[in-house]
């Protein structure tokens, strides 16, 4: 009970955060949720139940698929993960700006911090990586105890 009422908490505090008003002339930062991976997967399955984006968020996932990087402007490294709660999700690891995991294998772990944007088969997490710019917060992706930034 405890469980469902700190994750019914953070997700809609990600709601309210995600739904504020920014100027006109500043977008509006993401909101971030750092929080178990159960919490973390209510907070992804309201952001894609609500159609919501720009939300940081740091969780983990078992990989389905792997896809054929995307090399059209930035190259990505792409891969399908499943949550605990059976959500999925594209990973779109911007492999310009950090490293590419070359061991990953489907049914590998995988955690990241990224940044959720909304799309009709689960969503996509980008920004596992850092900003040389220094303007956009950093993320990552862990596999086999070592960390991708």
């Amino acid at each position: 009970m405890k469980r469902i009422l700190v994750a019914l908490l953070l997700a809609g505090g990600a709601w309210l955060i995600a739904t504020r008003q920014a100027p006109m002339d500043a977008p509006a930062p993401p909101t971030s949720v750092s929080a178990p991976t159960d919490d973390a997967d209510a907070v992804l399955a309201n952001a894609f139940a609500n159609q919501r984006s720009d939300i940081r968020i740091q969780a983990r996932g078992v990989v389905r698929k792997i896809l054929p990087d995307d090399h059209k402007g930035s190259r990505h490294q792409r891969f399908l993960i499943e949550l605990s709660s059976g959500q999925s999700l594209l990973i779109a690891h911007n492999i310009d700006l950090a490293p590419r995991i070359d061991s990953l294998r489907e049914g590998d772990t995988v955690a990241f911090n990224g940044e959720y944007e909304w799309n009709n088969k689960g969503g996509v997490i980008h920004w596992t990586h850092h900003d040389p710019q220094g303007h956009h917060p950093g993320g990552w992706l862990e596999h086999e105890g070592r960390r991708y930034e």
